[in-house]
């Protein structure tokens, strides 16, 4: 099986190919896409929990903003990088069914000069070069090792795991509780990243008591919270 970084290496090669193409292979492309994402385990494993508890009905509606005879209609893209890589992923599925019309979509949302050329370059900016980015984030660790220290990877998978964790419990808390307090969470779950990233044992076990303290106090425990915790649990066990 092909490591991390030759899964996700292989990924980017097929988004610069999707860029790149005229528009009139673009379908076919977004059919070579999803195919690479479904062949590859890391990849495949991302997605399907970036999606699982996703409602894309209604992000759709937030997303595409309609244009009319006097505007053009855009794309806003969620805030969060869960739901971002969701709601993309969601909308290539679309096109790939053909439930979307490409051609119309592109002349609705990325109308720019009219032609095909210019929209579809917008497109790709916007939606394709957007994903590529959000995948190089998430595996960021992965992307940057040698081949030696990937073949021993299992901290650097456990690294992503656990900030792809975190980001769902922070759409979770965000939903949960009050701003000032799901902020203070915030604060939190941001210091343990770094903390991780830092293999810093200490800080990591004084952020996640406190953590689980938190949602102990304001009785908003989701199931990312038990994940979490294995996943720093085998983390440390590395350190």
């Amino acid at each position: 099986m092909k490591s991390t970084k030759e899964q996700i290496s292989v990924f980017l090669e097929k988004c610069d190919e999707l860029t790149t193409c005229k528009f009139i292979m673009a379908t076919t492309k977004i059919k070579d896409l999803l195919k690479c994402i479904v062949n590859s385990p890391e990849l495949y494993g991302l997605f399907d929990k970036v999606t699982k508890d996703f409602n894309y009905v209604e992000q759709k509606s937030k997303c595409l903003i309609s244009g009319s005879a006097s505007f053009t209609g855009k794309v806003v893209l969620p805030q969060t990088i869960g739901q971002r890589l969701a709601f993309i992923f969601c909308l290539l599925v679309e096109f790939d069914r053909d439930t979307i019309n490409l051609s119309e979509f592109l002349q609705v949302y990325f109308r720019e000069d009219g032609s095909y050329f210019e929209s579809y370059k917008a497109f790709c900016n916007t939606i394709i070069v957007g994903l590529a980015d959000l995948v190089k984030q998430v595996f960021k660790e992965q992307l940057e090792e040698t081949d030696d220290v990937e073949a021993n990877g299992g901290k650097s998978q456990l690294i992503s795991s656990i900030l792809l964790t975190v980001e769902a419990e922070k759409e979770f808390v965000a939903s949960a509780v009050a701003k000032d307090e799901a902020e203070s969470a915030f604060k939190m779950l941001d210091a343990l990243c770094n903390a991780v990233k830092d293999g810093n044992e200490e800080l990591i076990d004084a952020l996640i008591c406190g953590y689980n303290y938190f949602v102990l106090y304001h009785r908003c425990v989701s199931d990312n919270v038990a994940t979490l915790i294995e996943f720093i649990a085998e983390f440390e066990k590395l350190l």
